[in-house]
């Protein structure tokens, strides 16, 4: 087993950016009491924004499971000492978070860094593949800075203790609360200041393309945006506006596809929005991505 290659900080969770008509409200379910150490907590739809914050500064390790199959992750969380925390889930429960990371069947494991679902394993298996692959979570999170742990002596109460961690670079800061606040402007602004700073600073590459993501989706409705897109199948504007949609679902390949399969029709003002685009979301995935690395290839044979 093995995770993709890093996410990005500081990001946000996108699944609830796009307002969705008729969403219905989760239902409600029984959850087991938090862990004395404090890093093990049940959440719900309700609170899963919570654990997003979180795993900006500490990894999280999101373990859905069925009721009458309790969590199993718990001792093996708590033995890393506060560098993970778990957030159970009932899947049942809380469909909008299996849906999130897109699991099937339980039990299964994802992580989440800097707002972003890393898929991990699906089953139960041996405690040593297990630790490897949180070893591997744990890398991941280091490479994006992500490197807070908590106290867990903390008293439960039901949520997380508060993470201890090295600060952002001063830029990285200012744009990550401008987004926890909704002024992606701002946070685009900040991105782009940093990457004048440091042309070579990745992490400032790729929260830009983020934020602006974010910036292009805010106010967006689901459903017009897909409605305009099928009502105007060679509108490069209404191809990209749903492809956005699709990343921010985290349906790499769908939007990939799309603006491949447009891009040979297009002119070559429309040709280089596509790639401009497209080049913006691998930074979002991350080049380690293999959907990234399939996507790049065949925008390359088009361009050539």
């Amino acid at each position: 087993m093995s995770i993709p290659g890093p996410s990005l900080r500081g990001a946000v969770d996108l699944s609830g950016l796009v307002r969705r008509a008729n969403t219905p409200p989760p239902t409600p379910g029984s959850t087991p009491p938090p862990s004395a150490s404090g890093l093990i907590v049940e959440v719900s739809e309700a609170t899963f924004p919570q654990i997003v914050e979180l795993s900006a500064r500490v990894p999280v390790v999101v373990e859905l499971y069925a009721p009458g199959l309790a969590p199993a992750l718990g001792p093996i969380v708590e033995s890393y000492g506060g560098r993970l925390v778990l957030a159970t889930v009932d899947a049942q429960a809380n469909p909008g978070i299996a849906e999130a990371f897109q699991v099937r069947e339980v039990p299964a494991a994802a992580g989440v860094l800097g707002g972003r679902p890393v898929p991990l394993f699906v089953g139960t298996p041996a405690e040593d593949q297990v630790r490897q692959v949180f070893d591997q979570l744990l890398q991941v999170a280091a490479q994006n800075g992500i490197t807070g742990s908590l106290d867990p002596a903390a008293p439960a109460d039901g949520e997380p203790a508060e993470p201890v961690e090295e600060p952002l670079p001063p830029l990285h800061q200012e744009a990550y609360d401008a987004i926890s606040t909704g002024d992606y402007a701002a946070a685009v602004a900040a991105y782009r200041k940093a990457i004048t700073q440091n042309p070579r600073d990745a992490l400032a590459v790729a929260g830009l393309a983020q934020a602006s993501l974010l910036q292009r989706l805010d106010g967006a409705v689901a459903d017009d945006v897909r409605r305009a897109a099928a009502d105007a199948p060679a509108s490069v504007a209404a191809q990209l506006a749903v492809a956005d949609l699709d990343v921010s679902g985290g349906h790499l390949d769908d939007a990939f596809d799309r603006l491949l399969d447009l891009f040979p029709s297009l002119d070559g003002e429309g040709r280089e929005a596509v790639r401009t685009r497209l080049l913006e979301y691998f930074e979002i995935a991350g080049s380690e991505d293999p959907r990234v690395a399939a996507a790049r290839r065949r925008l390359t044979l088009l361009l050539y």
